[in-house]
């Protein structure tokens, strides 16, 4: 027995695996004890459909009435199953055989040309049809796959390009706490008093307006300030007025909030000496302040936000805002 179909220290199949052969042989141990396809189905956590396929898959097809009946054979099973596998997944648009992927190799060995310039120039001239020709990432793929008449060494600068590897951008700006020291209870939108914050800026033309937006996860209050300029002073001054609307009851209020890594929060976080604590979340991550991007787009969009107007003006031009 190989190493393939052994059947020491097996792991126990997951629902949705293709079946291995220790499996087809607890089939055909089951299906001689009587089991039904559903008991068998059961024991191995499969279909019943499962079963019944692969029964009639490895039971081989008699053409005779004479000799004994036939049986299932999981050897039989997994042989068919392999040969199966080779016609399944989707089929290659290019091949080593392709005219197109003749031309390309005649064009890359004889004019030096690049792959790119080849899917390019046949495309651009019409030199084959749309379901013959592929773009040229397709083409440098299929040549990874050893599916042109081709080599490695026939297209050099493949070689010489080096792998981008996925970088996770750091938080090179760091104010406070991360959003990955959040609460759970945050995420799940369960309790109110979870706020997210950001500043929207309109045209500057002479004069800049800026609003300082709160917006709360559950209820989805919204909260407008409009405050001088994008800096801390300005956003410190509208945090200060909004201690002094909500007294004693500001950190019951406002329990966590939420904020990017813009310069005018970098000191938000000595809010928390009244009890609220401070999160900002990852760069380039404005799906992880989701509440506040669908909450503010209306008002970010709207016409009065490009003019410098008074904080009164403001505020009773947009019925969503929060007085105070």
């Amino acid at each position: 027995m190989d190493y393939l179909n052994n059947t020491i220290n097996t792991l126990p199949r997951e629902r949705g695996q293709h079946l291995r052969f220790e499996d087809r042989c607890e089939i055909k141990a089951l299906h001689k004890q009587g089991y039904s396809y559903r008991q068998i189905a059961k024991a191995l956590n499969c279909s019943p459909s499962t079963v019944g396929y692969e029964l009639k898959r490895g039971t081989a097809t008699k053409t005779t009435h004479r000799g004994r009946p036939t049986e299932y054979v999981p050897s039989r099973g997994q042989a068919v199953y392999y040969e199966n596998r080779k016609r399944s997944g989707r089929k290659q648009r290019i091949t080593s055989e392709s005219p197109f992927a003749i031309w390309v190799a005649a064009q890359v060995k004889k004019a030096n040309w690049s792959l790119d310039v080849c899917a390019g120039y046949a495309k651009k001239h019409n030199l084959f049809t749309e379901e013959e020709l592929v773009c040229a990432k397709t083409l440098y793929n299929a040549l990874n796959q050893s599916r042109l008449p081709l080599s490695l060494f026939d297209v050099p600068e493949l070689l010489s390009r080096k792998k981008s590897k996925p970088k996770q951008a750091k938080n090179v700006r760091i104010f406070g706490r991360s959003i990955d020291e959040r609460p759970d209870i945050v995420k799940l939108h369960l309790e109110i008093g979870h706020w997210e914050i950001d500043t929207i800026v309109g045209k500057r033309k002479g004069k800049e307006a800026v609003v300082l937006t709160l917006v709360e996860k559950v209820t989805h209050k919204f909260i407008a300030i409009k405050i001088r300029r994008k800096d801390v002073a300005s956003v410190k001054a509208a945090l200060r007025s909004l201690k002094i609307y909500y007294g004693s009851q500001f950190a019951t209020v406002f329990k966590t909030i939420t904020a990017d890594n813009g310069t005018e929060f970098a000191e938000l976080s000595q809010l928390e000496r009244y009890g609220i604590m401070v999160y900002f979340a990852h760069p380039y991550s404005s799906y992880e302040r989701a509440i506040w991007m669908s909450v503010t787009i209306a008002f970010s969009e709207s016409t009065y936000l490009k003019e410098s107007l008074s904080k009164t003006t403001l505020l009773s031009r947009f019925s969503g805002l929060q007085r105070i």
